[in-house]
Parts: structure tokens; sequence; C-alpha cells
């Protein structure tokens, strides 16, 4: 029985580490970043994919940073033939990617070498690509740079935001690591080099990229709202303080009114101005110091003195 070390951390990967067990594999350990506080309160919380572990009863390592770690040297020691990684969120050291008789394999959420990186799924939808996908390739030194097995794609739907597509890829990635393994494990697998003058790079969320350009045509707006839904939320700011805004449309209105001011004030929508004399259109907002409400909530209380003519900036 092929023995493997299962390396991943969000819900992506979750589903993922159950197809292997569910496939027969021996997985003889998960591998996952530590705990980390959530919320408000700062509950220290598992990762998604150690839950998962401890439900399928496998023993779980999660080293603060691997290169040079006892936890390293513990994975080595397991003597695995192959090493399955799908958004681990750290570098694997050369030591660890030589160990496997079969290598390491890495699911990867886009159709490399298109967007090499941390957040692929993120900056596809930000784009405002059509298509994407997932790819099962051979880990290397060099980020995502490894030779391509096998590739699945999407399209991207209109209304797809990145916590949906997150769900759908982590789908997609499953079933085509379930079809792919038989052929890596007996060594009759495609290997297919990345061409390098194609690559480009989809770096983590920075904190810059989540503000709002209200200069920008409502379609890119929109793009960059759904990119950033659920997590980490596009922001703009109104009466000087942070305004997050979780979900918002093109608005059907059209205004010569500067970039950034309130045209138009519905019962559970209201629309402001963008620089192609379009308009997006809010419908689930955040304004400082409160929690996420709809539109319709916001304008019946906190929001209920918005006026057409007030800014955002």
């Amino acid at each position: 029985m092929t023995k493997i070390v299962f390396m991943g951390t969000p819900a992506f990967s979750a589903p993922i580490l159950r197809m292997l067990q569910q496939e027969g594999y021996d997985v003889v350990a998960v591998v996952t970043q530590p705990d980390r506080p959530v919320g408000r309160k700062k509950v220290l919380t598992p990762p998604p994919v150690k839950a998962e572990a401890l439900a399928l009863g496998i023993p779980v390592i999660q080293p603060e940073k691997l290169r040079g770690s006892e936890e390293l040297q513990q994975i080595i020691a397991l003597n695995a033939d192959l090493v399955v990684t799908a958004a681990f969120g750290q570098i694997l050291p050369k030591e660890l990617l030589d160990a496997p008789r079969l290598g390491c394999i890495n699911v990867h959420a886009s159709l490399l070498p298109s967007y090499r990186g941390g957040a692929p799924i993120h900056q596809a939808i930000i784009d405002g690509q059509a298509k994407t996908g997932v790819t099962i390739m051979y880990m290397a030194q060099k980020l995502d740079a490894g030779d391509i097995i096998a590739q699945r794609e999407i399209m991207i739907e209109d209304t797809d935001h990145t916590g949906g597509l997150f769900d759908k890829l982590s789908d997609v990635g499953r079933e085509l690591l379930k079809d792919t393994l038989p052929s890596i494990i007996d060594g009759t697998n495609e290997r297919t080099v990345q061409d390098e003058s194609l690559v480009t790079y989809a770096g983590n969320i920075s904190r810059e990229q989540e503000l709002i350009d209200w200069n920008k045509d409502a379609r890119t707006l929109y793009n960059q709202v759904r990119g950033l839904h659920p997590w980490p939320v596009a922001y703009t700011t109104f009466e000087d303080a942070n305004f997050k805004i979780w979900w918002a449309k093109p608005g059907e209105t059209h205004t010569n009114a500067a970039p950034g001011e309130v045209v138009n004030i519905e019962k559970d929508y209201f629309e402001v101005a963008t620089g192609d004399g379009s308009t997006l259109a809010l419908y689930d907002v955040q304004p400082a110091g409160k929690k996420r409400m709809t539109a319709e909530e916001y304008l019946r209380g906190t929001g209920s003195k918005l006026q057409i003519g007030d800014r955002f900036q």
C-alpha cells in the first residue's frame, strides 16, 4: 500500500484528504499549520485539515516553521512513498522534496503557469477571468514552478465569488487527484515543463488590494468585491472611517456624478458613482464598529441619514 503524508491547511484541502482515506491510501500523517486565534475573542482554533484528520484518526503534525525543525525530521522519518500538498501555506525544504520515493506533488488552484502563489482563486476573479482550474504538479524548490502532471479547467460564472469558487475548485482538485494518483504511483503519468514566458503571479492579498478606488469602472469594482468575498472583504471610507463592502453588483443608473458619490437610494440597496459614468449598487455592508448588515438594515438604522450627494472616498 502506498504510504502518503498529506500537507494542507484550509477548508479547500479537507475533502482532498478525505478522498485519500476513502480510496484506501495509507495516510500515515497530516501536516498542517498551528492552531491560530480566530475572531474578535481570539479563540484558538484548529485549521480545517486538522479537524478532518482527527475525525479520520490520522496523526497530526503542526510545525510553526518547517525548515530546520524537529517536525521536519519526524516527517522524513515516516519514509512516505509520496507527499501530497494542497494549500499547506509553507515552502517545502529541499530535504523534504528529495525524501519520498515518488516525489512531492501539489494540488494548486489555477491553470499553471498562470497564477503561481498563495491567492490564485482571489486573483482570477479580481482580474475578471472567464475560466480557471486546478493543476496537479511535481513540487520544485521554486514556488509552483514544478512540472505539470494534469490539469482540469472550469468556467468562472459571473456570480461566482472566492468562497464559492474555493468549494468548486476543491471538488475539482479532489476528483482530478483521484483520477491521476494511480498513474503517478505506477510511473505512467505525463510530465510537462512549465513555460516560464507565460508565468503570472497571485501573491497573498495585500491591504492595498482591498481598498476600493471609485475612479475605476463598475465591472472592475464588482470583480474586486466578489474576488474578496467572503474574505478578506473590500472596503472604502465614509466620513473618515472604514466601511466594508461585503456584496455589491453593477448598478443600472448612468450618471455624471463624481466617482464615490451616492446617486440613488432604494429600499434594499444604494448606488455609488464609478469612474465610467455607471454605478456600483451596494447590498451588504459593514460600517466601522458595527456588524455586517444588509443595505436595507443599514438604511433603516446607522445609515438612515445617508443622502444623495454624500461621498465615499
